[in-house]
C-alpha cells in the first residue's frame, strides 16, 4: 500500500496532520507494509520570499480581518498543535516555500527526506526560524543529514530540483488536490486535511480490505484438523 502527502512547510494543518497521520498508521495492524510519499505543494506559489512579514498580519491581509482576530486565528491552531505535542511559536515569518520543496527533494535523492521535513516543520513551527535566509536552510538540511556545500549548490541554482516540485503540484492539480494536507492512498482514496488520528486508521483498514481479492467470513480450523484438505507439496 502507498500512501501519497501533498503538504506545504508553510501550512500549519500539514505540520499537524502528519503528526496525526503516524499515530493512526501507528495503530494500523498492517502498517509495516506501507510506503509513505510526500510530495510537494505551495499554498501560494506566487509568493515572495520569505521576509520580514509576519504570518499574522499575512493572515490580516489575506482574509480581511483585523490583526487582533488573526492572532486568535493562529492561537487556535497553535492549541491543536500542542494537543499533539508539537510546539508551536506564533511570530513566525510568511512567503515562498519553493527553495524549501527543492532541498526536500535533494534529501529524498539521498535518503534523507523525512529527516529534513521534520526538521523543517521543527524550524518553521517549533523555533520560528528565518527559513528565508538560505544559510539557516544550508543548516537546517546539513543537521537533517544532508551535505550543506550541497544544499548551498541547490540554494544557489533555481533549476535544480524546480522541475520535481513542479511535477509533484501538477500530479496535484491532475488529482483534484486544491488545499493541504491531502492523503491519497493507492491512488484510490482520498483523505483531506489535518483529520484525527483514528480517521487515518480507519481509512487505511478499508484500503486494505478492498484491495484484498478474498474477505474470509468464517474460518473453521477443525475442519481440516486431519490435513485431508491440505495442498500436496
Amino acid at each position: 500500500m502507498r500512501v501519497e502527502i501533498w503538504s506545504d512547510i508553510a501550512c500549519p494543518w500539514c505540520y499537524i496532520g502528519k503528526a496525526r497521520f503516524e499515530k493512526g498508521l501507528a495503530a494500523f495492524a498492517g502498517r509495516d507494509g506501507v510506503e509513505v510519499v510526500h510530495r510537494s505543494f505551495e499554498l501560494d506559489p506566487k509568493a515572495e520570499p520569505i521576509g520580514d512579514e509576519l504570518v499574522t498580519d499575512m493572515l490580516a491581509r489575506k482574509y480581511g480581518v483585523s490583526l487582533e482576530q488573526a492572532a486568535g486565528m493562529e492561537e487556535r491552531v497553535a492549541e491543536n498543535a500542542r494537543s499533539e505535542g508539537l510546539g508551536y511559536r506564533t511570530g513566525r515569518r510568511g512567503g515562498s516555500t519553493f527553495d524549501m520543496h527543492r532541498l526536500l527533494h535533494l534529501a529524498k535523492a539521498n535518503g534523507r527526506h523525512a529527516e529534513l521535513l521534520d526538521a523543517f516543520y521543527a524550524a518553521n513551527f517549533a523555533d520560528a526560524e528565518n527559513l528565508g535566509d538560505p544559510d539557516t536552510l544550508a543548516r537546517i538540511a546539513a543537521d537533517a543529514g544532508l551535505d550543506a556545500a550541497e544544499a548551498r549548490k541547490v540554494l544557489d541554482d533555481p533549476a535544480a530540483y524546480a522541475d520535481d516540485v513542479r511535477a509533484d503540484e501538477r500530479e496535484a492539480a491532475e488529482l483534484g488536490i486544491s488545499a493541504v494536507p491531502f492523503f491519497v492512498i493507492d491512488r484510490k482514496y482520498g483523505v483531506s486535511g489535518g483529520q484525527p488520528a483514528e480517521v487515518f486508521t480507519q481509512a487505511l483498514r478499508q484500503a486494505a480490505a478492498e484491495s484484498s481479492p478474498l474477505q474470509v467470513v468464517a474460518d473453521d480450523g477443525d475442519a481440516c484438523a486431519d490435513g485431508a484438505c491440505e495442498v500436496p507439496k
